[in-house]
C-alpha cells in the first residue's frame, strides 16, 4: 500500500507557517500588532546603562526592550528561566514574536535571570507598570464607571523549617538563622508566611489588585505576606486609582473598611457577612447577590492569570523579587487585556 512522502522544504515554508498560525488563531500575532514595547526604553535603558565600562572590549549586552520581551512571554506562558530558553529555540511563533532570523540571538537561561534581578533590585516593574497606565489612559481606557477591589495567593515554594526557625521568622529575625551555612540561607525565604483559607494551607504572598468595572484592567496593587488580611490594604488601594466619587465593589472580607474607603472619597458597596449565631436573612442573601454580580468580575482577572498564565506563582526568593514579580504579572494581565479589549471593544479605544 502507498503511502504519501514528506515533502521537501521550500522556499516559502517559513512564510506558509506563519500564515497557518496565524489562521488557527496564533495569539502572539495580535499581541505584537497592539502592543508597543518601545515606550518603555526611557525606562529601560538607564537600568542597564554601564556608566562606568571601561573599554568597548567583551560581548555587549543585549537590548533591554529586546529582553522586556523575552519576560512577557515567560511570565505570559508561566515558564522558568531554562524553559524560556528552550520554547524560544523550539518555537517558531516565538521567535517571531521576539524579531528573531537566528538562533544565535536566543538569550540562555542566565542571561534572563540575570536582566530580569536587575528590573527587581531597581523596582523598575513598578514603573514599567505606571507607564503603561499612560499608555491606557491616552487611549480612553480609564473610565470613572467604579471600581472592584480583591486579593489572591502567589504561591511560593514551601520551606521546611523547624519550629523553632519557624518561631524566629515570624518574630522578624529570620536573618540570623543559617549563618554558617550561606548556600542554605540563600534558598530560604524568610518575607513568605503560611496561612489558612477554607481549611486549605497556602504559603508566600498575596497579590491585591484594584481593577476598573468596565474595562477589567488593573489600576494598582499591593504585594504583600500571605498572612495579611485582606482588609489591611483596601485604604492603599482606593488611593492608587483616583476614583474620586466612584463606587468600590469588596467582598465580604474586606467588613468593616468603610470608613477608609470613603476617607478616599468612594463609596463602599461590600457584601454583608454572618457571623456565629448571627446567619444572613434573605434579604441580605438578597443584597449579596445583587452586589456580587459585579463584584465577581474581579475573578476573571485572577482566572486570567491562573489559566492563561498558568498560576499565580513565584519561583525566586524574598519579597524584592516577590513584588517584581507580581508586578511584572499584573503588567502582562493588562497587556493581554488590550489585546481583548482591541479585538473585541474597539470601540472603547480612542
Amino acid at each position: 500500500m502507498a503511502y504519501k512522502n514528506t515533502s521537501e522544504a521550500g522556499m516559502f515554508d517559513h512564510e506558509f507557517t506563519l500564515e497557518a498560525l496565524s489562521g488557527m488563531g496564533n495569539p502572539l500575532s495580535a499581541l505584537k500588532e497592539v502592543l508597543d514595547f518601545e515606550q518603555f526604553r526611557p525606562i529601560l535603558e538607564p537600568v542597564f546603562a554601564k556608566e562606568n565600562r571601561k573599554s568597548n572590549a567583551g560581548r555587549r549586552g543585549l537590548d533591554p526592550v529586546f529582553m522586556m520581551k523575552v519576560m512577557f512571554l515567560q511570565r505570559l506562558y508561566g515558564l522558568g528561566d531554562k524553559q524560556i530558553e528552550y520554547q524560544i529555540l523550539d518555537r517558531m511563533s516565538f521567535r517571531e514574536f521576539l524579531d528573531i532570523k537566528s538562533v544565535d540571538d536566543v538569550p540562555d537561561e542566565k542571561t534572563v535571570w540575570k536582566y530580569k534581578d536587575i528590573l527587581a533590585k531597581n523596582g523598575t516593574w513598578d514603573k514599567l507598570f505606571d507607564q503603561f497606565n499612560k499608555y491606557l489612559e491616552a487611549l480612553g481606557l480609564i473610565v470613572n464607571e467604579g471600581k472592584i477591589v480583591d486579593a489572591s495567593f502567589v504561591i511560593a515554594p514551601r520551606q521546611r523549617n523547624s519550629r523553632e526557625e519557624n518561631k524566629q521568622i515570624k518574630e522578624g529575625k529570620g536573618g540570623e538563622l543559617w549563618g554558617d551555612n550561606p548556600h542554605k540561607k540563600c534558598h530560604k525565604d524568610t518575607d513568605a508566611r503560611w496561612t489558612q483559607k477554607r481549611n486549605e494551607t497556602f504559603f508566600g504572598y498575596k497579590d491585591h489588585v484594584v481593577i476598573c468595572r468596565k474595562t477589567k484592567l488593573i489600576r494598582g496593587y499591593e504585594t504583600t505576606a500571605a498572612n495579611v488580611h485582606d482588609s489591611r490594604m483596601a485604604k492603599k488601594l482606593a488611593s492608587k486609582c483616583d476614583g474620586n466619587g466612584e463606587s468600590m465593589w469588596l467582598d465580604a472580607g474586606y467588613a468593616g473598611t468603610d470608613q477608609d474607603i470613603v476617607s478616599e472619597n468612594m463609596s463602599p458597596i461590600i457584601c454583608e457577612k454572618g457571623y456565629r449565631n448571627k446567619p444572613l436573612t434573605d434579604e441580605q442573601k438578597k443584597s449579596n447577590r445583587e452586589k456580587s454580580k459585579v463584584r465577581c468580575l474581579v475573578e476573571h482577572t485572577f482566572g486570567f492569570m491562573e489559566q492563561t498564565m498558568c498560576g499565580l506563582v513565584f519561583r525566586g526568593i524574598g519579597m524584592v523579587r516577590a513584588k517584581a514579580c507580581i508586578a511584572m504579572t499584573n503588567l502582562v494581565y493588562n497587556m493581554c487585556r488590550l489585546a481583548q479589549i482591541n479585538q473585541y471593544h474597539a470601540e472603547w479605544i480612542k
